[in-house]
């Protein structure tokens, strides 16, 4: 089973092409969507949270990620704290990911992981791939979402490598400017190099 790291900035695309690798045959773990799941109501991380970060989470409504986002950016020590909680959780649900895969028969698995890089996730993959755009094109995108501001967009980026970093470390670049088609096209030629598929 081919363990692919599949990673890029924010606005890069990276959603959509994780889509498109699920549309060619491979099994993808999202870890955003994973956490969700975890901050939701009876979550996992639920408790856990709320102890760490008073009035940012209960039992009933789960975690209330605007407040949480408050209080990590009034302090961001509290990023620590919080991996803290949440990894664990995460790597336990990655887990049975790849018990499912490995039961399904699968090929190549997709971790879905914003922060590969970042978090020296890195090591724990055969191969990566890294979602990319230009940066007036990754602005557009970033800036057009609901609450989204020049401030926050910073912010965000301050936390994540530089894009030209990351392309120079991966294996595979997915080029996302070119249109959804383009991009389908480029996750096949990636798929087809991992499984040996020349056709």
């Amino acid at each position: 089973m081919i363990i692919v790291g599949l990673t890029g900035s924010i606005g890069m695309g990276k959603s959509t092409t994780a889509k498109l690798f699920a549309e060619e045959g491979a099994a993808v773990f999202d870890a955003d969507a994973a956490v969700a799941a975890l901050y939701a109501p009876g979550g996992a991380a639920v408790q856990g949270v709320a102890d760490a970060f008073p009035g940012c989470a209960s039992v009933e409504t789960g975690v209330d990620r605007a407040a949480l986002s408050a209080a990590l950016q009034a302090d961001p020590s509290g990023f620590a704290r919080l991996e803290a909680i949440v990894h664990p959780l995460v790597e336990a649900e990655r887990q049975a990911f790849f018990a499912r895969a490995r039961a399904e028969g699968r090929t190549v698995v997709v971790l879905d992981v914003p922060l590969l890089f970042e978090t020296g996730q890195e090591d724990r993959v055969h191969t990566v791939v890294v979602v990319s755009a230009p940066h007036d094109v990754q602005r557009e995108r970033v800036l057009s979402r609901q609450g989204m501001s020049e401030a926050k967009l910073k912010a965000i980026l301050a936390r994540q490598m530089d894009d030209s970093l990351k392309r120079g470390r991966a294996d595979f670049v997915i080029d996302t400017s070119q249109g959804l088609d383009a991009a389908r096209l480029q996750v096949r030629a990636v798929m087809n190099a991992l499984t040996g598929d020349q056709s």
